[in-house]
């Protein structure tokens, strides 16, 4: 307990505090003054705070850490962000996967890359990208990280180098996706990469999933610029993120097995003389490839080996890999060719839709990948029943469930039902719930398999058909292993991103709702594991309670969370921010307060008034960041 008199802004009385160790949580009062912890004990005296939170029955911990966020566009609409504060998230790490604004809207000879690269990767609706790029002031990384000090940001905003964006400062849009960089633009690169660390950038993001696309004409085929990087850019490039001690964040070339072990070998201290911080998307049991996940698991042991020095850390999703589409607009279709140039239309454009949909041989594509696997007795039968198969859609209408539609009584229902329904009226004339319904059957050809039954359905209703199944993370035992994991962060929540397809801003209050059933010393490694171990990987001050921190600080009800269900509490909301939809999953009662650098953002259901209106958050750098004699500079200086 700090023995200062000052006055306290806030007290928290007689909460169960976790520190942000695995150390045991005990009822403890919690003073802040001047943005930050100024006392931590037993009875603190009332009178000597402004304003005190009586905080009995509830758990008090450092604000939560988001670690996989699209947040980079949102924060320019609305900086507040909103739906991470409800969540008790204080700190959030923005332009993963290779996206990001560090170097402005780099709009050069008529391209538009912030809404080129995030359009289809993130699947964020090109009139709200528009937004934000027409806002962007900047062009430096500097200016980037200078601009949020004119923010009321809600959480702390954690920023690395992308790596798409840098090609594209460097190279321009066309030529960064059509040639490898000469040695001078290489240069370029390595010294624009060096310049975000030495500004205190966490670290450099990439990108090797081979189905991450751009949005624009004419390059709607081509994927985006980072993944025309040759080892070598990408060895040189991670070097400099090496020598600072800093994070690469990646995504694997999934396709490519040796390309994955050459890439990810790069966190090896034995091979390169130093370890390099790498964290990947992610680790997730699909329905469909029951191998990826312990391939990935048993890579993750040897790269983390005493022989070959890695760290390295696979990411966690605390929830089942849940997504929605509307008709066929959502990332899973990304991985599918013949869906894919369906997504290669804007989402406006329903003709080009039916007019590729209405193509005899777009048809014949579409069935022959849809009964892939079905029937017969062949080797992709056998991937089929061993689940080893490559397609990360079931292909089964009893996995589709419709979540709403113009025929008002399919809500709920799973497509299997639906067809299933469709036939028996055409085989007796009964069955039909509505005469709407009626209708849309008359408009069926008869006895249409399932793979046509679902073409029809495209066809008629295109995104007026929102659907959502469940791809990967189905078995919750197998999330609880992997979110307790040493080798694996729990985090991949892409919050901010799939405005109308994930909404996983909850992860992190499920995971403590998955540790509480085993006890507050589960509860006090699941706080740990979401404050304090991403904040140290990541090298940010933050996810800390102590003398002396900042005061970034979530109180959770645990009796509203024991009661809560996740999967009842999604919505599908308008944001002002965007003029546009999206999909949220906001728990009732969970998170009872969340302070960021000391002031009071929300409380019992409610933001405060000081919320979007005052700047709480601020821009995080490396926590080495203008050390004299820091690691970083050291390295610098030889």
């Amino acid at each position: 307990m700090d023995g200062s008199h000052a006055p306290w802004s806030l007290l928290f009385k007689n909460a169960l505090v976790f520190d942000g160790t695995d150390a045991a949580p005990r009822v403890q009062d919690v003073a802040v003054a001047d943005g930050r912890i100024a006392a931590i004990g037993a009875d603190l005296p009332a009178a000597q705070a402004t304003q005190t939170v009586d905080a009995s029955g509830r758990w008090l911990m450092p604000g939560l850490l988001d670690i996989h966020t699209h947040f980079d566009l949102e924060v320019e609409l609305e900086p507040g962000l909103p739906e991470a504060v409800r969540h008790g998230t204080t700190t959030v790490v923005v332009a993963n996967c290779s996206l990001g604004l560090a170097f402005g809207a780099l709009r050069r000879d008529g391209a538009d890359p912030i809404v080129d690269c995030f359009a289809r990767v993130e699947n964020v609706p090109k009139t709200v990208l528009s937004k934000v790029a027409d806002i962007v002031d900047w062009n430096d990384s500097a200016d980037y990280l200078a601009h949020f000090d004119c923010k009321a940001l809600g959480p702390n905003v954690a920023p690395m180098i992308p790596h798409s964006m840098l090609r594209i400062e460097v190279m321009g849009l066309q030529a960064s996706i059509t040639r490898d960089p000469s040695s001078a633009e290489l240069a370029r690169m390595e010294a624009l990469v060096e310049k975000g660390m030495r500004e205190g950038y966490i670290g450099f993001s990439t990108d090797a999933l081979p189905f991450h696309y751009l949005a624009n004409q004419p390059n709607t085929r081509k994927q985006i610029p980072t993944q025309f990087a040759g080892y070598g850019e990408l060895k040189r490039l991670t070097h400099v993120v090496r020598r600072w001690g800093r994070v690469w964040q990646a995504t694997p070339p999934k396709d490519d097995k040796l390309a994955i072990i050459r890439n990810f070998l790069l966190t090896s201290g034995l091979l390169f003389g130093r370890t390099l911080k790498t964290t990947a998307v992610a680790a997730m049991e699909f329905n469909t490839n029951r191998s990826l996940l312990p391939m990935a698991m048993m890579l993750s042991r040897i790269l983390n080996s005493k022989l070959l020095r890695g760290r390295f850390r696979f990411q966690a999703l605390a929830a089942p890999f849940q997504t929605w589409a509307d008709g066929v607009i959502t990332p899973i279709s990304e991985e599918i060719p013949c869906l894919r140039a369906l997504n290669e239309c804007d989402l406006e454009d329903r003709a080009a839709r039916l007019a590729i949909m209405n193509d005899p041989a777009w048809v014949a594509d579409f069935r022959r990948m849809w009964n892939q696997g079905k029937r017969g007795f062949n080797l992709a039968r056998i991937a089929r029943w061993l689940r080893r198969e490559n397609n990360v859609l079931s292909r089964d209408l009893r996995d589709m469930r419709i979540d709403r539609a113009p025929i008002a009584e399919w809500a709920g229902e799973t497509l299997q039902a639906v067809h299933e329904r469709l036939l028996n009226w055409q085989r007796n004339g009964q069955g039909a719930r509505s005469e709407s319904e009626r209708e849309t059957f008359a408009s069926f050809a008869q006895s249409p398999d399932d793979a046509d039954f679902l073409i029809h359905l495209l066809r008629r209703f295109d995104t007026e058909l929102r659907w959502t199944t469940i791809t990967a993370n189905a078995d919750a035992r197998t999330i609880k292993r992997l979110l307790f994991e040493p080798l694996l962060l729990p985090g991949f929540n892409d919050s901010g991103a799939h405005l109308t397809n994930m909404a996983f801003y909850d992860g992190n209050l499920r995971m403590l709702k998955i540790a509480q059933e085993d006890g507050v010393s589960r509860v006090a490694t699941a706080v740990r594991r979401l404050t304090s171990e991403p904040a140290e990987f990541f090298g940010l001050d933050a996810g800390r309670l102590e003398v002396g921190a900042a005061a970034d600080i979530a109180v959770v009800d645990p009796q509203a969370l024991k009661r809560w269900n996740p999967e009842r509490t999604v919505e599908y909301v308008w944001r002002e921010c965007f003029a546009h939809h999206q999909l949220v999953n906001r728990p009732d009662g969970v998170v009872a307060a969340v302070v960021v650098g000391g002031k009071l953002l929300w409380r019992d259901g409610a933001y405060l008034p000081v919320f979007g209106v005052e700047s709480a958050g601020r821009v995080l750098r490396h926590r080495e960041h203008g050390v004299v004699g820091s690691a970083a500079a050291a390295a610098l200086a030889v």
